[in-house]
């Protein structure tokens, strides 16, 4: 766990909470941003549309600064995700 750094830390908080659309790189992902514990954590996870890609965070906000624990996966894959993800849309509902 590490400390999550300003830049990371403003790009997190432009994701909106519950279920979203990203496009990170030539692909759209799905993702759902969640908060935990009265707002003092906040979980991300995203998969890639048509598989083969997964995303798994949790951002814990504490009194010495805000922590970023990536759940298994490396840290700098979970930070280029934060930083480099543009929201498209919500999340349509299924028909």
């Amino acid at each position: 766990m590490s400390l999550a750094g300003a830049e990371f830390l403003a790009a997190f908080d432009r994701l909106p909470m519950g279920a979203f659309v990203v496009r990170h790189g030539r692909r759209r992902w799905v993702a759902v941003r969640s908060a935990l514990a009265d707002g003092r954590a906040e979980k991300l996870v995203a998969e890639a549309a048509g598989g083969g890609g997964h995303v798994s965070m949790n951002l814990y906000r504490l009194a010495s600064g805000a922590r970023l624990s990536p759940c298994e996966m490396a840290e700098e894959e979970a930070r280029a995700f934060v930083l480099g993800a543009a929201v498209v849309g919500p999340m349509a509902p299924r028909q």
